[in-house]
C-alpha cells in the first residue's frame, strides 16, 4: 500500500513537471514565433481583420446583428429610506467604451445563436467566449448570458435598434427596498450599413 502511495505521488510529480515544462517551452518559443511572423515573406492577417472579412459578406443584409462593437456599462441604485416616501436614485458605476467585442453567429450548440468574443488584444493563441446570445419571442429581442470570473453568469434582456446599430440590455437585482439596475450598451463599429438612400457611402 505504501508503495502505491509513493508511485501515485511520483506520477503526480511527473505530470506536474511535464505541464510546467510545456508551458515554459511555449513561452520560450513565443518570441521566435513573433519574429517569424515579422520576417515571413507571406502576407499576414490578424484575427480582427479575419473577422472583418467574414462579416463583410453579410454586411448588406438588413437587421444583421453580427459585428464588432464598443461596449459601455452603467449601474444605478434606487432606494427608499425608512419613514420616507421619497425614492433616492444614484449612479454607482459608469464605464464608457471599456471593451471591444465581436458578436458572431454560432451554430455549434443548440442553446445559443451568437457568441460574444472580446478582441481588445491581438496575437493571442485563443480568444475566450464571454457571452452567449439567443433570440427571444420578438424579432429584435435577445437574451444574453454573460460569463463572469469564478463561474458567475449574468443574464441581460437585450433590444437591438436596427436603425441606430445599437444593442441595449438591462438586468435588475432587488434586495429589500434597494433595486439595482445594470445597463449594457453595444455600439456597432463594424461593419456599418450601406446608405442605400444616397448611394454615396460604403463600408467604413
Amino acid at each position: 500500500m505504501e508503495y502505491m502511495k509513493i508511485l501515485f505521488f511520483n506520477l503526480k510529480a511527473l505530470v506536474s513537471y511535464l505541464f510546467v515544462f510545456a508551458g515554459y517551452n511555449a513561452l520560450a518559443q513565443f518570441p521566435q514565433i513573433v519574429k517569424e511572423k515579422k520576417d515571413s515573406p507571406y502576407e499576414q492577417i490578424t484575427f480582427v481583420d479575419l473577422l472583418k472579412k467574414y462579416m463583410d459578406k453579410d454586411a448588406s443584409m438588413p437587421n444583421n446583428i453580427e459585428g464588432i462593437y464598443s461596449v459601455s456599462a452603467s449601474a444605478q441604485k434606487k432606494s427608499k429610506p425608512l419613514f420616507s416616501s421619497t425614492e433616492r436614485e444614484k449612479t454607482i458605476d459608469q464605464r464608457d467604451n471599456y471593451a471591444v467585442v465581436a458578436i458572431v453567429r454560432d451554430n455549434s450548440k443548440n442553446s445559443r445563436e451568437y457568441i460574444e468574443v472580446p478582441i481588445d488584444r491581438d496575437n493571442l493563441f485563443s480568444y475566450p467566449v464571454r457571452g452567449e446570445l439567443t433570440a427571444a419571442s420578438g424579432g429584435n429581442i435577445l437574451v444574453l448570458k454573460h460569463f463572469e470570473p469564478k463561474g458567475k453568469i449574468l443574464t441581460y434582456t437585450l433590444a437591438y435598434d436596427y436603425e441606430k446599430d445599437i444593442v441595449e440590455g438591462i438586468r435588475t437585482e432587488t434586495s429589500g427596498s434597494v433595486v439595482r439596475t445594470y445597463k449594457i450598451v453595444y455600439l456597432k463599429l463594424y461593419p456599418k450599413p450601406q446608405k442605400t438612400a444616397t448611394g454615396d457611402q460604403g463600408h467604413e
